[in-house]
């Protein structure tokens, strides 16, 4: 299996270190974790392995495997390692969100990244600018506590999709008022919601992109959706411009 290592390490049981399964524990889900977010600095995307032998008695040649009904192990795993891969933002990135921002245009990013891989990338981009602070580069800097930070002081701000769980409207929309350059990242294309004369009414406890883009609107905003994907959709539909990249299928699919 592989996936979001997050996600992966959080199905694990074990892990193989020289030959040999060791049971998950504290140790090394610290080294996990140490060697993701050294990674994740980088802005490279990281992936998780993992594995889980089968019996043979139980899944014979020809099984057939339904992925959603699950008709098969998906947790007590064995943790095999992570792997990165490069892929930098077109040369021409970087300019054009100054041009946006010198013209008034205010770049949102929305990504399923970790937040530190969305964070690095969102700095090589300009999304976040050279000389703005989030909470965390504070509290870096001034070798204290994320909570013990101001947060009027910072310019910029990294969100996890999950820390928008239960926010109101209001906080959402002071959010995106307080402050100039915003990463919502780890937004799941599993997260869904639907709106009610102008409420939310949040399914499983998620928050969506159609929500956020609904946020800008209500404080005057024409809003451009970029994407490409199915997880884009019910912010495609809320958008006043809409920008798509990706195959016309999906495309017949949203005109439906």
């Amino acid at each position: 299996m592989k996936g979001a290592p997050d996600s992966i390490i959080n199905r694990c049981s074990t892990i193989y270190i020289d030959g040999t399964d060791v049971e998950m524990n504290d140790y090394w889900r610290n080294q996990f974790n140490s060697a993701y977010l050294e990674i994740g600095k980088l802005g490279e995307r990281v992936l998780g392995f993992c594995d889980l032998h089968l019996s043979s008695s139980e899944y014979p040649y020809g099984y057939s495997f339904n992925m959603n009904e699950c008709n098969f192990p998906v947790n007590n795993l064995r943790f095999l390692g992570l792997m990165s891969m490069t892929d930098p933002p077109k040369v021409a990135v970087p300019s054009t969100i100054m041009n946006c921002r010198s013209a008034g245009i205010k770049v949102v990013m929305v990504t399923g990244d970790h937040p530190i891989i969305a964070k690095s990338i969102a700095r090589a981009t300009n999304i976040i600018s050279e000389d703005s602070e989030t909470i965390e580069d504070i509290a870096e800097r001034l070798d204290t506590f994320p909570e013990l930070v101001n947060p009027r002081n910072a310019k910029a701000f990294v969100i996890h999709g999950n820390d928008l769980e239960g926010k109101s409207s209001a906080e959402i929309d002071a959010l995106l008022r307080d402050y100039t350059e915003i990463v919502f990242a780890r937004t799941s294309p599993q997260q869904k919601a639907i709106i009610v004369e102008g409420e939310y009414n949040i399914i499983n406890k998620e928050i969506s992109r159609s929500i956020l883009c609904l946020a800008c609107q209500r404080q005057g905003a024409i809003v451009t959706m970029i994407g490409g994907s199915i997880s884009d959709s019910l912010a495609f539909r809320q958008a006043d411009v809409r920008v798509f990249m990706g195959s016309v299928i999906f495309f017949l699919f949203f005109i439906i």
